[in-house]
């Protein structure tokens, strides 16, 4: 049924209406299970042995929060119908690790994790899967019928849905091809030096850690641990550039229409790359250096619009940049007491996942974000995230919002895009601040008692 591996077979999920966000989760928060790279020199943030390589598998914590439940059935459809703003839907769960990366289309959830295996659910039940021979799935992202998949072995797995059986998926191919390889092996000028080593430079030499799509242009990039970037042609799955970019891991890469792609590193900085036209075709150059810090850049993410660009950090802020305004940086958002693991962005909403165990959902109006609400109740760090329209809603705008986090599970939660501020979790002392990058200090957590709080931004 699937190309690298055999089919395996399904187990029960419990699907959990509720959760106790004051319970924790023993180990869940260890610095190796977030799979994100900090830069040794960074002061700010965890620091990763000097030792450890990333082909190291994480150790995976055994909880009674990670039980299945029997007795509980889970829900057919999303709809907005007697769900209150900013709440939990339900939570996906297998005993089979930390869920590492998220996609989702067409009421189509894709969930990777310690176990190689890619799960495919559908209204919050188990719908199908597949899997590698080898390589933890740290990023997924869809492209029509292609399913493309980064992995901890430094590959790219592509992936194609069956047109007679839409729960059979195939390995269509890897990126790079065998055809590509051998190819380019007989060549002396096609190696570089990776970390000491010698290697194909259309291979990477470490683990993918982020992937992105251009459609208008049929491109993919990818991002690595091995301090490059690639760009790849979707049409024949050629490497057609490999860019060092950082002094240190690259973990997330961000394409946009215009042809700018954004760069976050290890090393504390954040890269403006853009594609110009030269003799030999198109390349990717270095525009800018947005971002310069102590602290390593963990996340990236666009809004849809392509108008601003939000950087998180291991620090546990979130920066953001006006596109529209000649990249002008429009502030720091602070609602998170650990890393910023991951983003996710719409139109007008941003969300961040965080080591914290919390997810904070922003609105921007403006260049102003107002902190709507704190999502708590997964018991580990939130890993990834992904973000939908909810097609049944008709009363007002709402969005399906997948979490992932090393607590083994997946939440989906319903969030309202002009709901209350501060709607859900009323009784906990969360705290968001949009402040001043110059003169606003930080809040400290005594001053902080309200849920969301707003200011304008600026920077000089």
């Amino acid at each position: 049924m699937f190309a690298e591996a055999d089919s395996f077979p399904r187990s029960k999920f419990g699907n959990i209406m509720h959760s106790d966000p004051n319970m924790s989760l023993p180990g869940s928060g260890s610095e190796d299970d977030l799979y994100v790279r900090y830069s040794s020199a960074s002061t700010s943030g965890p620091a990763y042995e000097a030792h450890r390589t990333s082909l190291e598998g994480s150790p995976i914590t055994m909880s009674p929060w990670n039980q299945t439940s029997s007795f509980m059935k889970p829900s057919t459809a999303i709809s907005d119908n007697d769900v209150p703003a900013n709440s939990l839907i339900g939570s996906l769960t297998r005993e089979e690790g930390h869920i590492y990366s998220l996609a989702a289309t067409n009421d189509l959830l894709y969930t990777g994790s310690d176990s190689k295996n890619i799960r495919v659910w559908k209204n919050l039940k188990e719908f199908t899967g597949f899997k590698s021979n080898s390589g933890l799935v740290k990023a997924i992202v869809i492209s029509g019928e292609k399913i493309f998949t980064g992995h901890q072995d430094g590959k790219i797995r592509v992936w194609k849905i069956s047109p007679k059986d839409p729960s059979i998926y195939k390995r269509a191919g890897t990126l790079p091809t065998l055809k590509d390889v051998l190819k380019s092996s007989i060549k002396p000028s096609n190696y570089v030096e990776v970390k000491h080593k010698r290697a194909l430079w259309i291979k990477h030499a470490d683990a993918v850690s982020c992937l992105s799509l251009n459609v208008e242009q049929g491109l993919l990039y990818s991002a690595s641990w091995d301090r490059t970037f690639k760009v790849w042609r979707i049409s024949d799955s050629k490497c057609l550039e490999s860019i060092r970019a950082h002094d240190d891991a690259v973990n997330s890469v961000v394409s946009t229409m215009s042809g700018m792609v954004f760069t976050g590193s290890a090393d504390g900085t954040v890269k403006v790359w853009k594609r110009e036209q030269q003799r030999k075709g198109a390349k990717h150059v270095l525009s800018q250096t947005l971002l310069q810090q102590d602290s390593a850049v963990t996340a990236l993410a666009i809004n849809t619009q392509g108008s601003v660009l939000y950087c998180g950090s291991s620090d546990g802020l979130v920066n953001f940049w006006e596109v529209e305004k000649q990249l002008s940086h429009g502030g720091v958002l602070k609602g998170h007491k650990q890393a910023v693991l991951c983003l996710e962005a719409t139109e007008n909403l941003m969300f961040s996942g965080s080591a914290d165990k919390n997810i904070c959902v922003w609105r921007k109006d403006g260049n102003i974000h107002t902190c709507l609400s704190v999502l708590t109740g997964h018991m580990g760090p939130v890993k990834c995230l992904a973000v939908e329209k909810n097609q049944e809603s008709r009363s007002e705008q709402r969005w399906i919002v997948h979490s992932g986090s090393l607590d083994n599970s997946v939440k989906v939660w319903s969030v309202a895009e002009f709901a209350q501020i501060g709607a859900t979790n009323k009784n906990q002392q969360h705290a968001c601040f949009e402040f001043d990058s110059e003169s606003a200090p930080f809040a400290s957590d005594e001053t902080a008692s309200s849920t969301s709080s707003s200011s304008q931004s600026r920077w000089h």
